[in-house]
Protein backbone atom coordinates (compact mmCIF):
# COMPACT_ATOMS: atom_id res chain seq x y z
CA UNK A 1 0.00 0.00 0.00
CA UNK A 2 1.17 3.34 -1.00
CA UNK A 3 1.42 6.66 1.55
CA UNK A 4 -1.99 7.47 -0.20
CA UNK A 5 -4.78 6.45 -2.34
CA UNK A 6 -8.31 4.28 -2.59
CA UNK A 7 -8.30 0.77 -2.27
CA UNK A 8 -11.66 -2.05 -1.49
CA UNK A 9 -13.86 -0.02 0.84
CA UNK A 10 -11.33 2.55 2.20
CA UNK A 11 -8.91 5.61 1.80
CA UNK A 12 -5.44 6.00 3.35
CA UNK A 13 -3.18 8.54 3.48
CA UNK A 14 -0.44 9.31 5.20
CA UNK A 15 0.13 13.34 6.53
CA UNK A 16 2.55 14.89 8.74
CA UNK A 17 2.79 11.73 10.65
CA UNK A 18 -0.81 10.22 11.36
CA UNK A 19 -2.41 7.52 9.16
CA UNK A 20 -5.53 7.98 8.43
CA UNK A 21 -7.95 5.29 7.17
CA UNK A 22 -11.41 6.17 6.18
CA UNK A 23 -14.12 3.38 5.60
CA UNK A 24 -15.54 4.40 2.64
CA UNK A 25 -18.91 2.55 1.52
CA UNK A 26 -21.09 5.16 2.12
CA UNK A 27 -23.99 4.05 0.70
CA UNK A 28 -24.00 0.87 2.76
CA UNK A 29 -23.16 2.66 6.10
CA UNK A 30 -19.70 1.41 5.72
CA UNK A 31 -20.52 -2.53 6.06
CA UNK A 32 -17.98 -4.87 5.36
CA UNK A 33 -17.29 -7.32 2.67
CA UNK A 34 -14.78 -9.49 2.37
CA UNK A 35 -12.38 -7.26 -0.10
CA UNK A 36 -13.14 -4.58 2.57
CA UNK A 37 -11.82 -6.20 5.40
CA UNK A 38 -8.96 -7.19 3.28
CA UNK A 39 -8.36 -3.67 2.24
CA UNK A 40 -8.41 -2.46 6.40
CA UNK A 41 -5.92 -5.33 7.35
CA UNK A 42 -3.34 -3.98 4.52
CA UNK A 43 -3.48 -0.42 5.56
CA UNK A 44 -3.21 -1.71 9.65
CA UNK A 45 -0.12 -3.75 8.34
CA UNK A 46 1.13 -0.54 6.38
CA UNK A 47 0.94 1.91 9.13
CA UNK A 48 2.55 -0.32 11.48
CA UNK A 49 5.59 -0.40 8.88
CA UNK A 50 5.53 2.92 7.80
CA UNK A 51 8.62 4.29 10.14
CA UNK A 52 6.60 8.03 9.52
CA UNK A 53 3.75 6.95 10.88
CA UNK A 54 3.36 7.49 14.72
CA UNK A 55 -0.22 7.75 14.99
CA UNK A 56 -3.68 6.15 13.28
CA UNK A 57 -6.88 7.76 12.91
CA UNK A 58 -9.83 5.76 12.06
CA UNK A 59 -13.00 6.80 10.72
CA UNK A 60 -16.04 6.57 8.36
CA UNK A 61 -17.37 8.36 5.58
CA UNK A 62 -20.90 9.97 5.32
CA UNK A 63 -23.18 9.28 8.14
CA UNK A 64 -22.01 5.57 10.06
CA UNK A 65 -18.36 4.40 11.43
CA UNK A 66 -19.67 1.27 9.98
CA UNK A 67 -23.11 -0.70 10.13
CA UNK A 68 -21.30 -3.95 10.52
CA UNK A 69 -20.84 -6.92 8.27
CA UNK A 70 -22.61 -6.46 5.55
CA UNK A 71 -25.48 -9.03 5.26
CA UNK A 72 -26.14 -8.96 1.71
CA UNK A 73 -22.93 -10.57 1.70
CA UNK A 74 -23.39 -13.53 3.79
CA UNK A 75 -26.53 -14.56 1.40
CA UNK A 76 -23.84 -16.00 -0.99
CA UNK A 77 -24.00 -19.18 -1.35
CA UNK A 78 -20.15 -19.28 -1.24
CA UNK A 79 -19.88 -17.25 1.65
CA UNK A 80 -17.93 -18.45 4.20
CA UNK A 81 -19.16 -20.19 7.68
CA UNK A 82 -19.00 -17.57 10.46
CA UNK A 83 -16.44 -18.96 12.23
CA UNK A 84 -14.47 -18.94 9.33
CA UNK A 85 -14.62 -15.44 8.50
CA UNK A 86 -14.13 -14.89 12.24
CA UNK A 87 -10.62 -16.54 12.40
CA UNK A 88 -9.58 -15.32 8.77
CA UNK A 89 -10.54 -11.96 8.35
CA UNK A 90 -12.28 -10.29 11.14
CA UNK A 91 -10.16 -11.54 14.07
CA UNK A 92 -6.59 -10.68 12.09
CA UNK A 93 -8.05 -6.39 12.27
CA UNK A 94 -8.57 -6.65 15.60
CA UNK A 95 -5.08 -8.32 16.77
CA UNK A 96 -3.65 -5.98 14.26
CA UNK A 97 -5.33 -3.11 15.97
CA UNK A 98 -4.05 -4.33 19.22
CA UNK A 99 -0.97 -6.13 18.79
CA UNK A 100 0.03 -1.98 17.05
CA UNK A 101 2.69 -0.69 18.35
CA UNK A 102 1.15 2.96 17.05
CA UNK A 103 -1.70 4.40 18.99
CA UNK A 104 -5.24 4.43 16.59
CA UNK A 105 -7.54 7.40 17.62
CA UNK A 106 -10.83 6.30 16.64
CA UNK A 107 -12.98 8.85 15.04
CA UNK A 108 -16.87 7.86 15.64
CA UNK A 109 -18.80 9.58 13.31
CA UNK A 110 -22.40 7.65 13.58
CA UNK A 111 -23.49 4.62 14.02
CA UNK A 112 -20.95 1.56 15.13
CA UNK A 113 -22.96 -1.58 15.09
CA UNK A 114 -21.90 -5.01 14.96
CA UNK A 115 -18.49 -5.76 13.96
CA UNK A 116 -18.38 -1.73 13.23
CA UNK A 117 -18.79 -1.51 16.94
CA UNK A 118 -16.35 -3.96 18.00
CA UNK A 119 -13.73 -2.37 15.40
CA UNK A 120 -14.31 0.85 17.46
CA UNK A 121 -13.88 -0.68 20.96
CA UNK A 122 -10.50 -2.00 19.66
CA UNK A 123 -9.18 1.66 19.24
CA UNK A 124 -7.24 2.82 21.77
CA UNK A 125 -8.74 6.37 22.23
CA UNK A 126 -12.31 6.78 20.75
CA UNK A 127 -13.81 10.60 20.39
CA UNK A 128 -17.38 10.77 18.82
CA UNK A 129 -19.52 12.95 17.07
CA UNK A 130 -22.75 13.89 19.06
CA UNK A 131 -24.77 12.15 16.23
CA UNK A 132 -22.43 8.98 17.02
CA UNK A 133 -23.94 5.51 18.73
CA UNK A 134 -22.98 2.06 19.47
CA UNK A 135 -25.33 -0.92 18.99
CA UNK A 136 -23.88 -4.40 19.51
CA UNK A 137 -26.40 -5.22 16.86
CA UNK A 138 -26.03 -9.11 16.60
CA UNK A 139 -28.57 -10.89 18.68
CA UNK A 140 -31.03 -9.07 16.12
CA UNK A 141 -29.66 -11.39 13.97
CA UNK A 142 -29.55 -14.43 15.87
CA UNK A 143 -25.88 -14.00 16.61
CA UNK A 144 -23.16 -12.88 19.43
CA UNK A 145 -20.79 -10.43 19.87
CA UNK A 146 -17.49 -11.10 17.87
CA UNK A 147 -14.55 -9.38 17.21
CA UNK A 148 -13.45 -9.04 20.37
CA UNK A 149 -16.42 -7.52 21.73
CA UNK A 150 -16.80 -9.51 24.44
CA UNK A 151 -13.54 -9.43 25.52
CA UNK A 152 -13.35 -5.68 25.45
CA UNK A 153 -16.87 -4.45 25.87
CA UNK A 154 -16.61 -5.14 29.20
CA UNK A 155 -12.90 -3.53 30.09
CA UNK A 156 -14.17 -0.56 28.90
CA UNK A 157 -17.52 0.01 30.57
CA UNK A 158 -17.87 -2.87 33.10
CA UNK A 159 -20.01 -6.07 32.74
CA UNK A 160 -23.02 -5.05 33.99
CA UNK A 161 -23.47 -2.23 31.23
CA UNK A 162 -21.41 -4.80 28.82
CA UNK A 163 -23.89 -7.45 29.06
CA UNK A 164 -27.14 -5.11 29.19
CA UNK A 165 -25.77 -3.61 25.73
CA UNK A 166 -25.08 -7.27 24.39
CA UNK A 167 -28.47 -9.01 25.70
CA UNK A 168 -30.96 -6.57 25.43
CA UNK A 169 -29.64 -5.35 22.07
CA UNK A 170 -29.57 -1.41 23.32
CA UNK A 171 -28.20 1.67 21.30
CA UNK A 172 -25.68 3.66 23.48
CA UNK A 173 -25.76 6.95 22.55
CA UNK A 174 -22.58 8.99 22.38
CA UNK A 175 -23.23 11.48 25.52
CA UNK A 176 -24.16 7.80 27.39
CA UNK A 177 -21.05 6.21 26.22
CA UNK A 178 -18.76 9.06 27.49
CA UNK A 179 -20.60 8.80 30.92
CA UNK A 180 -19.70 5.14 30.99
CA UNK A 181 -16.18 5.70 29.80
CA UNK A 182 -16.26 3.93 26.20
CA UNK A 183 -15.39 7.10 24.75
CA UNK A 184 -13.23 9.81 25.83
CA UNK A 185 -15.21 12.93 24.36
CA UNK A 186 -17.99 13.84 22.76
CA UNK A 187 -17.54 17.21 20.22
CA UNK A 188 -19.99 18.52 17.74
CA UNK A 189 -20.20 16.51 14.45
CA UNK A 190 -18.26 19.32 12.44
CA UNK A 191 -15.84 19.31 14.70
CA UNK A 192 -14.85 15.98 14.55
CA UNK A 193 -12.05 15.08 12.02
CA UNK A 194 -10.07 18.08 13.60
CA UNK A 195 -10.40 16.93 16.95
CA UNK A 196 -9.23 13.58 16.35
CA UNK A 197 -6.74 14.71 14.28
CA UNK A 198 -5.38 17.05 16.88
CA UNK A 199 -5.55 13.95 19.69
CA UNK A 200 -3.26 12.07 17.04
CA UNK A 201 -0.92 14.92 16.52
CA UNK A 202 -0.68 15.22 20.07
CA UNK A 203 0.56 11.46 20.12
CA UNK A 204 2.42 11.43 17.34
CA UNK A 205 4.63 14.48 19.20
CA UNK A 206 5.00 11.67 22.14
CA UNK A 207 8.08 9.15 22.71
CA UNK A 208 6.91 6.17 20.21
CA UNK A 209 8.75 3.38 21.57
CA UNK A 210 7.23 4.36 25.41
CA UNK A 211 3.81 4.70 23.66
CA UNK A 212 4.42 1.04 22.35
CA UNK A 213 5.19 0.06 26.06
CA UNK A 214 2.48 1.70 27.37
CA UNK A 215 0.16 0.14 24.88
CA UNK A 216 1.56 -3.51 25.66
CA UNK A 217 1.47 -2.88 29.18
CA UNK A 218 -2.67 -2.64 29.18
CA UNK A 219 -3.10 -4.92 27.05
CA UNK A 220 -1.22 -7.47 29.00
CA UNK A 221 -1.68 -6.70 32.00
CA UNK A 222 -5.55 -6.68 32.14
CA UNK A 223 -5.08 -10.48 32.07
CA UNK A 224 -2.10 -10.43 34.32
CA UNK A 225 -2.04 -11.24 37.78
CA UNK A 226 -0.78 -8.09 40.20
CA UNK A 227 2.85 -9.18 40.81
CA UNK A 228 3.01 -10.30 37.47
CA UNK A 229 1.66 -6.80 35.79
CA UNK A 230 4.15 -5.05 38.32
CA UNK A 231 7.20 -7.04 36.54
CA UNK A 232 6.00 -6.40 33.37
CA UNK A 233 5.85 -2.76 33.97
CA UNK A 234 9.85 -2.96 35.75
CA UNK A 235 10.92 -5.29 32.55
CA UNK A 236 9.45 -2.27 30.22
CA UNK A 237 10.70 0.80 32.20
CA UNK A 238 13.93 -0.74 32.07
CA UNK A 239 14.05 -0.75 28.17
CA UNK A 240 12.37 2.81 28.35
CA UNK A 241 15.22 4.10 30.62
CA UNK A 242 17.55 3.16 28.45
CA UNK A 243 16.25 4.64 25.19
CA UNK A 244 17.87 8.34 23.81
CA UNK A 245 14.11 9.47 23.89
CA UNK A 246 14.29 9.02 27.54
CA UNK A 247 17.84 11.16 27.81
CA UNK A 248 16.06 13.75 25.70
CA UNK A 249 12.97 13.96 28.21
CA UNK A 250 15.10 14.51 30.94
CA UNK A 251 17.01 17.13 29.37
CA UNK A 252 13.96 18.93 28.13
CA UNK A 253 12.24 19.06 31.09
CA UNK A 254 15.31 20.37 32.76
CA UNK A 255 15.66 23.03 29.77
CA UNK A 256 12.18 24.00 29.71
CA UNK A 257 11.04 23.37 26.61
CA UNK A 258 9.51 20.71 24.53
CA UNK A 259 11.07 17.47 23.69
CA UNK A 260 12.11 16.37 20.47
CA UNK A 261 11.16 12.61 20.43
CA UNK A 262 12.88 10.22 17.57
CA UNK A 263 11.64 7.27 18.17
CA UNK A 264 15.55 6.37 19.77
Amino acid sequence: MTAAGSFAGLRYDVDAAIATIVLDRPDALNAFTVPMKESLLVALDAAEADARVRAVVLTGAGRAFSAGQDLKERLDPDAAPLDVELRERYNPIVRAMRRSTKPIVGAINGIAAGAGASIAFACDVRIAAESASFLLAFGRVGLIPDSGATWLLPRLVGVAKAAELALLVEPLSAHDAERFGLVARVVPDADLASEARAVALKLARLAPRALAWTKRSINEGSTLSFDAALELEADLQGEAGRTADHAEGISAFLEKRAPLFRGE
